[in-house]
């Protein structure tokens, strides 16, 4: 794995990408303020067997401050999803034959996301070729920021290079595998996944997630080394909880890069502190989740 100081020669192989080290901070909330005030979010996944990646997405997103989350999944799904969190609000779909979101649920989905302030697209949505087709629309028609992750990102990769035609602004969160098949880039070389994530960044006007340990932020002209996070992460539903962490960051106001960066910041200092106090091999995505308030906290304190 690359160290800080070999990335530090990759400022030097692009010449106009600066370093960033100050953690963001949410603007204030107003005494005065109700919960649109910060931002409608549209969570947009789920499939039959994969439903707790879409709900822990979502109870991610509220935990992190979301004023308003929903989230559309396939109808069979809708029940389990709903009995996570009584917090969640839940959008029934159409659904394939075997419990993926159908290609009648697009128009639906471009409705439903023009009201949205941040849109989510990608945990535990599955692969088919209607979904492929769906999440290019939906990455190149819907105008509010939006994140995409997992099997989203397997769609855009399928659809490249039309991907980079976005309507709006979009932040990726691929970890090596995910970014290999977006770039064609080894997963096995750290070194280039970094310099390949920050001419993709640049080429697409988008922001860049390239997870991993001590994860690179970028948008082609800035890059960011995130630094909180441990090995004990390394668990199914980790990814979920990054992308509705991101995607509140964005509903509460912050730039994309700036969402990116904090929100990427709490995931992993949560992930520290669950790590803390849990004496076992890995943690698990709701003990992220349980651990969000004191990561907060512990940032505030000291935004480095």
């Amino acid at each position: 794995m690359a160290s800080f100081d070999a990335w530090k020669l990759l400022y030097k192989a692009h010449a106009n990408v600066m370093s960033e080290d100050i953690i963001p901070k949410l603007p204030s909330r107003q005494k005065d303020s109700h919960k649109g005030d910060y931002g409608s979010l549209l969570l947009i996944g789920g499939s039959r067997g994969m439903s707790g990646a879409i709900g822990l997405a979502g109870l991610a997103a509220l935990r992190s401050g979301a004023g308003l989350v929903s989230v559309a999944v396939p109808d069979p799904i809708l029940d389990t999803v709903a009995g996570l969190h009584p917090c969640l609000m839940t959008i029934p779909l159409p659904h394939d034959s075997v419990g993926r979101l159908d290609r009648a649920a697009l128009e639906t989905l471009l409705n439903l996301g023009e009201k949205a302030t941040c849109v989510a697209l990608g945990p535990g949505l599955g692969r088919s070729a209607a979904l492929d087709f769906m999440v290019l629309r939906l990455f190149q028609s819907i105008r509010c920021p939006m994140i995409v992750d997992a099997d989203g990102l397997n769609a855009l990769a399928a659809n490249m290079p039309a991907t980079f035609h976005a309507a709006g602004p979009r932040i990726l969160t691929p970890h090596p595998g995910e970014f290999e098949r977006l770039s064609n880039v080894s997963r096995a070389d750290r070194e280039q996944q970094i310099s390949a994530a920050i001419a993709f960044a640049r080429s697409g006007n988008l922001v860049l997630v390239l997870k991993g340990s001590e994860t690179v932020i970028t948008d082609g002209s800035t890059i960011i080394v995130n630094h909180t996070g441990n090995p004990k992460m390394a668990v199914g539903g980790s990814g979920d909880c990054l992308t509705g962490i991101i995607a509140a960051m964005v509903c509460q106001g912050l730039p994309p890069l700036k969402a990116a960066h904090l929100g990427t910041a709490l995931h992993g200092m949560a992930g520290d502190i669950a790590a803390e106090r849990l004496a076992c091999p890995s943690i698990l995505a709701t003990d992220l989740i349980d651990d969000l308030p004191e990561a907060f906290c512990r940032i505030a304190r000291d935004p480095r």
